[in-house]
């Protein structure tokens, strides 16, 4: 077996790959034809044993021979048996053997498949890849960074914005003052710097005349009616 081995799994043409299933087959086909002898010594046994049943108190010399021919058949039955054991311990190795080799030339497949994945790759190439996709994001984030600021609040200037919305809140002030007469308090209005006090009392006295001056001319319209 060891020299059919070596022939079968040394490598080589379509001959010697197909070598272990021709085997298998034939061997297969010894066990088939083991199996029906087998069948027939047991059947040959069966008859004897019925004949020496037969003739144990009429005819003991035939019924004796009858024994004697079960005997044999007996011993022949017994070769065939071990013969059929051999052949399915052979084909069972065979098999094993043959999924052996053909998983094995798989992972020798899988190796070269990777060796030439890998052919051209080091440790010193890949790390150099990474370097530059790092430098490369580093100089999108750069571009970035300068496209948002280009476009951001260009050419103003804060001390302008900061004097336009004193003037707003002083408006503001003014208002209320002219509505009220009166600061409103502990108002964000009311935090911002403080006005003269003669010029909130000339408003307020302002105010106070336009309202004498409104009430006088009610009176006037109603006595003229």
């Amino acid at each position: 077996m060891s020299g059919w081995g070596l022939g079968w799994f040394g490598g080589g043409g379509p001959a010697k790959k197909d070598a272990p299933k021709k085997a298998i087959l034939q061997l297969r086909g010894q066990l088939e034809m083991l199996n029906k002898r087998e069948k027939h010594l047991q059947n040959l046994m069966d008859e004897q044993d019925g004949l020496a049943r037969k003739y144990v108190s009429s005819n003991k010399t035939a019924a004796k021979a009858a024994l004697r021919r079960k005997k044999q058949h007996e011993h022949s039955l017994e070769q065939t048996q071990s013969q059929i054991m051999t052949l399915e311990r052979e084909i069972y190795s065979i098999e094993t053997a043959n999924i052996n080799k053909e998983t094995l030339d798989a992972m020798k497949n899988a190796g070269t498949a990777m060796k030439h994945i890998h052919a051209g790759l080091t440790i010193d190439k890949v790390d150099n890849v990474m370097e530059d996709l790092r430098e490369q994001h580093a100089i999108g984030e750069e571009i970035s960074e300068a496209i948002t600021q280009g476009v951001g609040a260009q050419g103003i200037d804060e001390d302008e914005l900061d004097e336009e919305l004193a003037d707003l809140q002083q408006e503001q002030l003014d208002e209320q003052m002219l509505n009220t007469g009166n600061v409103p308090v502990g108002d964000k209005v009311g935090r911002l710097p403080t006005v003269p006090t003669d010029k909130h009392k000339a408003s307020a006295q302002r105010v106070e005349e336009d309202d004498e001056e409104e009430e006088l001319r009610k009176l006037q319209a109603e006595m003229a009616m």
